[in-house]
């Protein structure tokens, strides 16, 4: 757990109580081989004018997820001071190591920035990031947008979401600013395993949550860039923070049934997908096959679908191992 009494060694490079445009670092002393004084240095933006809420805008929480680092690299630039009532905080790449290497995971430490909640002051290099975040950044904020796509592994339709809570005002307020987000699709996510997350860093603290899937394959397309970044304003702007109207986009509403919503392999082998993203599927349906790839001869496994639904994600290099996921489902649902 966060040790409350220890100082955080990161150091911002600019103010977050200043009305103005300020571009800096978040500067995390490290000391290596090839730096003996050196220092990781995260890209920061802090936008302050006036009175108004606080939003905190990231992406690059795993290192190979590009429609976050696409969008917030580019708001950073484009951010007017007279457009803004209140305070935008944007960190376009969470965890910087991981990011530069263009792996999920740091190639420092290897540990997964999501799954390092609530950090630790004097812990690994992704650790002492976390636990800035925690203690040091989250306090700051009213609501926040972590922008997530599919990395080298998986693809998913391009979606927002927010969770189901325990309190019901929160998530409303979550599912109002995801509506706000524009994306074609709008999910009530169910996560494989929640603890360690930003997510439920955030959700715990009481603030208004958005996370989204945009995507994926190790790459950002023009689509997904486009919607990541009119999504972006329109959460500001739906936090009475950015000036001007919400740029309204149809969206279509998912829920994932519990366990049902995702398939596991059982095995190695060459993946063959029988159904494509956004496609409809019903229970018992074969929706991919596993091939043998040590001999030929051998018949595939099949693989069908636990439930009715559409599929929302799915593996994305053509060779699986035993464990990865192999698909996700969603259940359109009426408007929330």
């Amino acid at each position: 757990m966060t040790d409350t009494q220890l100082e955080t060694p990161i150091v911002s490079t600019v103010p977050f109580d200043q009305d103005g445009i300020h571009h800096g670092f978040l500067r995390l002393p490290y000391s290596r081989d090839d730096s003996a004084w050196g220092s990781i240095m995260i890209p920061l933006t802090v936008v302050r004018h006036g009175e108004g809420p606080t939003a905190l805008l990231t992406g690059g929480n795993h290192g190979d997820e590009y429609e976050g680092p696409v969008t917030l690299f580019g708001l950073a630039q484009e951010l007017e001071l007279s457009d803004v009532s209140g305070r935008i905080i944007i960190v376009p790449a969470m965890n910087y190591p991981a990011f530069r290497a263009a792996t999920r995971t740091s190639p420092i430490d290897h540990v997964n920035m999501n799954r390092a909640f609530p950090g630790r002051a004097d812990g690994t290099v992704t650790e002492k990031i976390a636990d800035y975040f925690q203690r040091v950044l989250l306090p700051l904020c009213d609501i926040v947008l972590d922008f997530h796509s599919g990395g080298k592994t998986l693809e998913f339709i391009p979606f927002a979401a927010a969770h189901v809570l325990p309190d019901a005002e929160q998530e409303k307020k979550c599912f109002s600013a995801v509506k706000a987000f524009g994306a074609p699709y709008s999910l009530k996510m169910v996560e494989i395993d929640s603890r360690g997350m930003f997510d439920t860093a955030i959700e715990e603290m009481g603030k208004v949550f958005v996370t989204t899937e945009l995507g994926g394959g190790g790459t950002v397309s023009a689509r997904t860039a486009e919607i990541a970044k009119r999504g972006a304003k329109n959460v500001l702007r739906h936090a009475g923070i950015l000036s001007g109207d919400i740029i309204a986009a149809p969206t279509k509403w998912l829920d994932m049934p519990g366990d049902d919503s995702f398939i596991f392999a059982e095995q190695d082998g060459l993946l063959e997908m029988c159904v494509d993203l956004e496609g409809s599927v019903k229970k018992g349906q074969v929706i991919a096959r596993i091939h043998t790839i040590d001999r030929t001869g051998v018949p595939p496994a099949q693989i069908t679908a636990p439930c009715d639904g559409i599929l929302i994600a799915r593996h994305f290099p053509g060779l699986i191992k035993i464990g990865d996921c192999v698909a996700s489902f969603g259940v359109v649902i009426e408007d929330v």
